[in-house]
């Protein structure tokens, strides 16, 4: 794939880095390796390339300018009959490597059998699907070795095309050539086609077949323009599309698809346009533009370009919209012919896996959807869109799904094969082999039989595609969780990590830190080794042992996992476990008038009898509090809404300031006790301080948390993981206090620090 892989931030120029850089694609035999040991020379970079058998492994080290350019001029510069098909690469510690040089190659051992990510229309395919003389003209379904589906098509390997779900497909003769030709580019791209030979475009309604091939097509953008919505079939499944700035049609949307106020994804017909709508960095242009064409979370302008309307309803009280361009050649096409934006998310039932097939759309879709623009190359798999943003110059992988998955980070194992079925929420599962995790796509919460049947489904597909027989199956500790249910009934040998531990394993694993470190995890909810619900931690790793060193104080949650959907009774909680029962008898307190007086004394009688009122150490029930007690919050219509409002508070309010807090010894373990912060926060409100300067101070405070920890425990390397660090303010003002004081600091990049990545982590605790 042509073009730049996303450029992570790489410290200033004077810094010394190292980064490794994982290439995989048509780069050997043709010249590769000396390519990059010249451009490493001009640039003045020491290190080592070499083959290995999943293609070519390069460190280099050097000055961050001389490293960003190293990063570009890959991709620009490569060699002719060189093709890149994914790119990766994760910033490292120094080895004070002394020259550059080519290594051996790494031939020892069984090759990976390396399944690659649907990967964007690469510029050559996209000039040839808008050249009216060539024969691919507006076919939706070009592609070539550098570009186009396989993950979503593989079935079984070898990769070849009868393994694949264009079997079905026999090449006409012109295609058949460009297929055996070495020097064309489409040489052994196993979903090769044309408009001759290939899959073409329906479309249909609830009850017949309107029209095919590009008439399908037009019409579907005449129902878009008219208000209609659209289920239309893609790579890895069915977008539901709608225009974006049509109030009443996204509404609509809403309302069929049972969605209150979650953002919707949008696609934006150019970078031009999303340029009048929203902030985009240097940064956050390679992202859109990058092979792997994510979701990327930008900020809104403040005014926007009158001649783009987008919806107020698309991303109610959001200061970010998630957009993404074209990626498929049908995208492209269908996106020039309308001119504007339209949203573009998963076509799925709530908490069920995106649809795959036409049959299935029907049925789910059909009270939803208008009409149905769809093909006829089937879809092996769904594979969601990846989202991601930059967060502190850096890529952050919120989703990892298409384009990314199932590439592999390198572990280690010690030639045991395991498969790690992740947590209950945003779940991925994951294959240990060899030297390689793989990690699934994003399947999402285990809430439903359809999403239970597709975890399984993929745990079947890993084992089968990569011929493994697992030696372990690695799960989380909670006992009702699908996943665990799922590894205890499977027959072999189980293993349990505990929630928090796989969250830091993940980070370490990603990383490749070795210890002693400090791990701070903070998240919302995970199964504790004493009973009590964990989500604000801190752990020592000194390389033998994982000892949890410290933890917010603990607080009752009435009505347990109720209360995650209902910030007031988090509030109610911590205001409780402050004042005991008098709370119930003030009207001071924002979330306390939410409740009836009936509700009130059920509520004061579970707390007082700790009656389904478990204890939580959670740092993100603390933000869903604070959103609850400032009046922000008090119920959740998707996970995470009050502490994200929390934080959007901080884009309008600029302060240095924060609460207090105390950290108390108790035993072995440091206590990190809330009350003095909470009770300013209420002082706070009595004199009407601004919302926005409470969020800012307490956002602030969290962050001096982890700094004060950080000098106690006195360790060079920090690691930062869990669901709260996707809170960009909190994650990079955490970071730039800790660098300020001389600390090491890592975080996710690759992969989610959210739940996504837990698989990974379960896997990483186990290797040894």
């Amino acid at each position: 794939m042509t073009g730049a892989s996303p450029i992570d931030s790489i410290a200033d120029s004077e810094r010394i880095t190292r980064i490794r850089i994982i290439i995989r694609g048509i780069v050997q035999g043709v010249g590769f390796r000396p390519f990059i040991y010249r451009l490493a020379k001009e640039l003045d970079l020491n290190g080592w390339v070499s083959n290995s058998p999943d293609g070519v492994i390069i460190e280099a080290e050097g000055g961050g300018e001389s490293l960003k350019k190293f990063l570009l001029r890959i991709p620009q510069d490569k060699p002719s009959l060189a093709s890149i098909h994914s790119m990766e690469h994760t910033i490292l510690d120094p080895e004070n490597y002394s020259d550059f040089r080519i290594e051996l190659s790494q031939s020892s051992g069984k090759k990976t059998a390396l399944i690659l990510p649907d990967i964007a229309v690469c510029p050559d395919c996209l000039k040839e699907i808008f050249d009216p003389a060539n024969r691919r003209c507006l076919y939706p379904f070009t592609n070539c070795t550098n570009c186009g589906p396989r993950y979503s098509i593989i079935q079984a390997l070898p990769y070849d095309r009868n393994n694949t779900t264009m079997k079905r497909f026999e090449m006409c003769e012109r295609c058949q050539s460009e297929y055996n030709n070495p020097s064309d580019r489409r040489f052994h791209a196993q979903p090769n086609a044309c408009p001759l030979c290939g899959p073409q475009l329906v479309l249909k309604d609830k009850n017949h077949t309107i029209a095919a091939r590009h008439d399908a097509l037009l019409q579907t953008v005449e129902a878009l323009r008219k208000g209609k919505i659209a289920a239309v079939k893609g790579l890895g499944g069915f977008h539901l599309m709608v225009d974006a700035g049509n109030d009443d049609a996204v509404n609509r949307l809403r309302l069929h698809k049972a969605r209150e106020e979650k953002p919707f994804a949008l696609m934006f017909p150019s970078l031009e346009m999303i340029e009048k709508v929203c902030l985009v960095s240097e940064m956050e242009k390679r992202l859109l533009f990058s092979p792997e064409c994510p979701i990327v979370l930008l900020k809104r302008k403040r005014y926007i370009n009158g001649d783009v309307k987008i919806s107020p309803s698309v991303a109610p009280g959001n200061p970010y919209l998630g957009i993404m361009l074209p990626y498929t050649p049908l995208h492209h096409i269908l996106m020039r012919e309308l001119n504007f934006p339209v949203i573009a998310t998963s076509g799925n039932l709530k908490d069920e896996p995106i649809c795959i097939d036409d049959e299935t759309a029907m049925m789910k879709l059909s009270n939803i959807a208008d009409l149905f623009l769809t093909h006829n190359r089937p879809i092996a798999r769904p594979v969601d869109d990846s989202v991601a943003r930059i967060i502190a110059d850096r890529q952050m992988i919120i989703r990892r799904a298409r384009g990314y998955a199932p590439l592999p980070i390198q572990m280690r194992t010690n030639g045991r094969t395991i498969i790690a079925v992740g947590g209950h929420l945003k779940n991925t599962v994951a294959l240990a082999k060899d030297d390689s995790v793989f990690i699934s796509q994003h399947l999402g919460d285990l809430e439903t039989e359809e999403a239970y049947a597709s975890f399984k489904e993929t745990i079947d597909t890993f084992i089968n595609l990569y011929e493994s027989e697992p030696d372990l199956i690695v799960c989380d500790m909670h006992p009702d969780y699908l996943s665990t249910k799922f590894a205890e009934s499977s027959g072999i040998p189980v293993v349990k990590v505990q929630h928090h531990h796989a969250h830091l394993y993940s980070c370490i694993a990603e990383n490749e830190i070795d210890p002693p470190l400090t791990g701070v995890v903070w998240d919302g909810t995970g199964y504790g080794l004493d009973a009590t619900i964990w989500g604000g931690e801190f752990f020592i790793h000194d390389g033998d042992d994982l000892m949890r060193k410290a933890h917010f104080r603990t607080f009752p949650l009435p009505g347990g996992d109720t209360a995650i959907k209902e910030p007031r009774r988090t509030a109610i909680g911590l205001l409780y476990e402050i004042f005991g029962e008098s709370i119930f008898d003030s009207e001071e307190y924002h979330p306390l008038n939410t409740f009836s007086p009936i509700e009130r004394e059920i509520l004061r009688t579970m707390l007082k009898g700790s009656i389904n009122s478990p204890k939580t150490s959670s740092a993100g029930r603390l933000f869903d509090a604070v959103a609850s007690i400032i009046g922000l919050r008090h119920f959740n219509n998707f996970e995470g809404q009050a502490a994200m409002e929390l934080e959007f508070l901080t884009e309008n309010y600029d302060s240095e300031q924060c609460y207090e807090f105390l950290i108390i010894q108790s035993g072995d373990a440091l206590i990190i006790d809330w009350q003095p912060a909470v009770l300013r926060i209420l002082d706070d409100l009595r004199n009407n301080i601004p919302p926005e300067e409470i969020s800012v101070k307490f956002h602030n405070t969290m962050a001096a948390v982890t700094f004060d920890m950080a000098q106690r425990i006195g360790l060079e390397k920090i690691v930062l993981s869990g669901g709260c660090f996707q809170n960009k303010y909190l994650i990079e003002r955490t970071i730039g206090l800790l660098q300020e004081g001389g600390f090491r600091v890592y975080w996710h990049q690759r992969t989610p620090t959210n739940d996504g990545g837990i698989s990974l982590g379960q896997a990483a605790a186990v290797k040894s």
